[in-house]
């Protein structure tokens, strides 16, 4: 069966909203984005509309490269899915997409979190719940509570998860491998690569 790759981006922009968030779950890196591309330019999540106005939340495509995000410290991760997990979570996203205007962000449920109360609010997310929810159907994502107590520090405990970059979000490499990721290729594939490199600069 085919696998598709997908991404998760966690970040830290140093907000007080940011601050707040991490107070309330113990935690850093508290804003978790999807994406489905190892450039990470189609990247979606619950956050700022207005990056101005840390209360104009709710569905946004997000520019990592933009000034709001990208100082942010960050970890970004893969995980394989099947290519039928691959279509639901897109076919997921994109039908909140078309009602984006009718979503809103969902402070109330950090405080349910904090309070450990459960709140369930009609058509509001955090990012974490948003990320939980359009994941919590397939075979792979599993997670033992309900989305809205799923924070990113949960999503990233998942062992399917792997870490191919950390740092400056605005530094995020790519088209290079992570360097953790080169010394984990074979040494065969190492010599191949580095083989190439020197034919192509004899040629030149």
């Amino acid at each position: 069966m085919r696998e598709r790759t997908i991404y998760f981006i966690f970040t830290d922009t140093g907000t007080y909203l940011s601050r707040l968030i991490n107070f309330c779950t113990n935690n850093t890196l508290n804003h978790v984005s999807i994406c489905f591309d190892h450039e990470l330019k189609e990247v979606y999540s619950f956050g700022r509309i207005n990056p101005k106005n840390p209360f104009s939340g709710g569905f946004v495509r997000e520019d990592i490269r933009g000034d709001f995000l990208k100082n942010s410290k960050c970890a970004v991760y893969t995980m394989n899915i099947t290519e039928e997990d691959y279509v639901s979570i897109r076919h997921h996203i994109k039908e909140i997409e078309k009602r984006a205007s009718d979503y809103k962000y969902n402070f109330v449920g950090l405080i349910g979190i904090l309070l450990k109360i459960e709140i369930q609010r009609s058509n509001a997310l955090f990012c974490s719940q948003f990320v939980a929810t359009v994941l919590q159907d397939t075979e792979t994502f599993k997670l033992a509570k309900p989305t809205n107590f799923v924070t990113p520090a949960d999503i990233r405990e998942q062992s399917e998860l792997q870490l191919i970059y950390q740092g400056r979000l605005g530094d995020y490499p790519k088209h290079r491998l992570a360097e953790d990721d080169l010394f984990e290729l074979p040494k065969q594939s190492i010599f191949n690569s580095l083989s190439q490199k020197l034919k192509e600069f004899v040629v030149r």
